[in-house]
């Protein structure tokens, strides 16, 4: 019974110190960039955007947590799920506050063995017309890979709502593949 609760103990603790770095595409598992420098545009059918799940966290709970976030009852469960999902394990206000902001879910196909990188570029309330940029590379990826960015606790608390936003799938420096919000221009 001993050697058999060990196991169990190693497993959970194996499982506890999973490295990041070996899973792109986590939210936190990103690169900023300093300026979101211009790059040619060269679309491949190659490579396409297949789906993209936005999310918002509001910046407070309504008082009926438990009904959905919006302080009314929720008519679609998944809606109330999602915001679960996100704080899940957020215990004090200060997790939670960590957490608010824009999730960005990208679910996209490459048809051929490429180097991909994923660039996330958006503009945000405060700074109006200034692009930031985010990036998350693979390396001879092929067939369906979901990427997820978030836009959370500081950087939205400082900088406000995201505006604006445009994914792009990069290879080889130029641009093979975009998904854009409506008022990105």
């Amino acid at each position: 019974m001993k050697l058999w609760t060990g196991i169990v103990a190693l497993v959970v603790l194996g499982l506890a110190h999973v490295d990041a770095a070996k899973f792109p595409g986590a939210a936190n598992d990103f690169r900023q960039l300093k300026e979101a420098t211009p790059l040619p545009k060269a679309l491949d059918p190659a490579f396409e955007f297949r789906k993209t799940k936005l999310f918002f966290l509001g910046d407070a709970p309504g008082p009926t947590r438990g009904r959905g976030f919006t302080g009314g009852a929720v008519r679609d469960p998944a809606i109330g799920f999602e915001g679960a999902y996100r704080l899940h394990g957020a215990v004090t206000g200060l997790d939670q506050r960590r957490r608010f902001g824009h999730y960005f879910d990208f679910f996209w196909r490459v048809k051929r063995s490429a180097n991909v990188i994923v660039r996330l570029e958006y503009r945000q309330q405060t700074l109006r017309s200034f692009t930031q940029a985010r990036e998350v590379s693979y390396a001879n990826v092929k067939g369906s890979t979901k990427t997820a960015f978030a836009v959370i606790g500081d950087d939205f608390f400082a900088d406000g709502r995201v505006t604006a936003w445009r994914c792009l799938l990069i290879e080889n420096g130029r641009i093979v593949a975009e998904d854009r919000s409506f008022l990105w221009r």
